[in-house]
């Protein structure tokens, strides 16, 4: 393996793999379209890149199963039709890769897919976005125990209403203002909710399987107990957030910032934790088994009782 300085010429030709999948494209097509993404950055000319010696190959240790996607993207600009259970593996690949277009085309792609299929479901939604927009213009909105699966309700202000035990499946919360908003027990398995404010929200007890939590602001969140498997908190603030015993075997918190968060008893098996800041964590008895921990922040952490394993 040898380190290379990416050329800034466009027209070049790079040779990437991707966790084992051979790709060819050029500098252009890397760094034209999202120009503030992770690739554009690594193929500027700036950073020097791991190439291999013998076949000329720049490895990247990803999934490469969506990655024919991602270039796809970046050539013609359009959002690819998938199966549904694609979607979410994608929408991971371009958080990934900062592909801020990607993302943003897939949750609108997504929502609309969602809207469409509600039409033709004999157990769609009770509400409409437009009833929870009349609903919140007055006070002490309660949606609990409704069945809101499927609805896009995102960059609308829904702080402080009460979904506790609700069914919240794929719902779209992208961009939504949930400020002290309760989730207690609500089913939100493969919910969106991306760059969400969620600041002191309560999540006790709740399902957020495969849920996109990426770049939302969790600060004293209190996600006790709540199952998080697979789900994504991708870059997302979690400072002082209230994680004891939430099962968060295998998600992706990569350069989330964790800060003083209490995760006491919490799996983390398998779980992404490249880059996150676990600084004056609370980690005691917390299962960190195959977690990865390449570049995170443990200063100051409790890790009394953890279980370390291969990390």
């Amino acid at each position: 393996m040898e380190m290379a300085t990416a050329t800034s010429d466009p027209s070049s030709l790079v040779r990437l793999n991707i966790g084992g999948r051979k790709y060819c494209t050029t500098i252009d097509t890397l760094t034209r379209r999202e120009p503030d993404s992770m690739l554009a950055a690594m193929f500027s000319g700036r950073h020097t890149v791991h190439e291999d010696s013998k076949k000329g190959f720049v490895f990247v240790d990803r999934d490469g199963k969506h990655f024919r996607h991602i270039l796809n993207w970046l050539r013609d600009g359009i959002v690819p039709v998938l199966e549904d259970e694609q979607y979410p593996e994608l929408l991971r690949e371009a958080e990934y890769y900062q592909l801020l277009g990607l993302v943003e085309g897939l949750n609108a792609f997504s929502s609309k897919r969602k809207e469409d299929l509600d039409l033709k479901d004999d157990h769609k939604a009770e509400l409409t976005r437009t009833d929870i927009i009349k609903c919140i213009q007055s006070e002490r909105v309660r949606f609990r125990g409704v069945n809101l699966s499927g609805l896009d309700l995102s960059k609308l202000d829904l702080s402080f209403v009460d979904f506790s035990y609700a069914c919240l499946r794929n719902v779209f919360f992208s961009r939504a203002n949930l400020q002290c908003a309760k989730f207690k027990d609500v089913d939100a398995s493969g919910s969106i909710f991306h760059n969400s404010n969620l600041r002191e929200c309560e999540f006790t007890g709740a399902n957020l399987r495969g849920a996109l939590l990426a770049g939302a602001n969790l600060q004293s969140a209190n996600l006790q107990d709540a199952c998080l498997v697979n789900s994504s908190f991708c870059g997302a603030d979690l400072r002082t957030a209230h994680l004891q015993t939430a099962d968060l075997t295998k998600a992706n918190l990569e350069g989330a910032n964790l800060e003083g968060a209490n995760l006491k008893g919490a799996k983390l098996s398998g779980a992404n934790l490249q880059g996150a800041n676990l600084q004056r964590a609370y980690l005691r008895h917390v299962d960190l088994r195959d977690a990865h921990l390449v570049g995170a922040k443990l200063d100051g952490a409790n890790l009394l009782g953890a279980i370390r394993g291969n990390t």
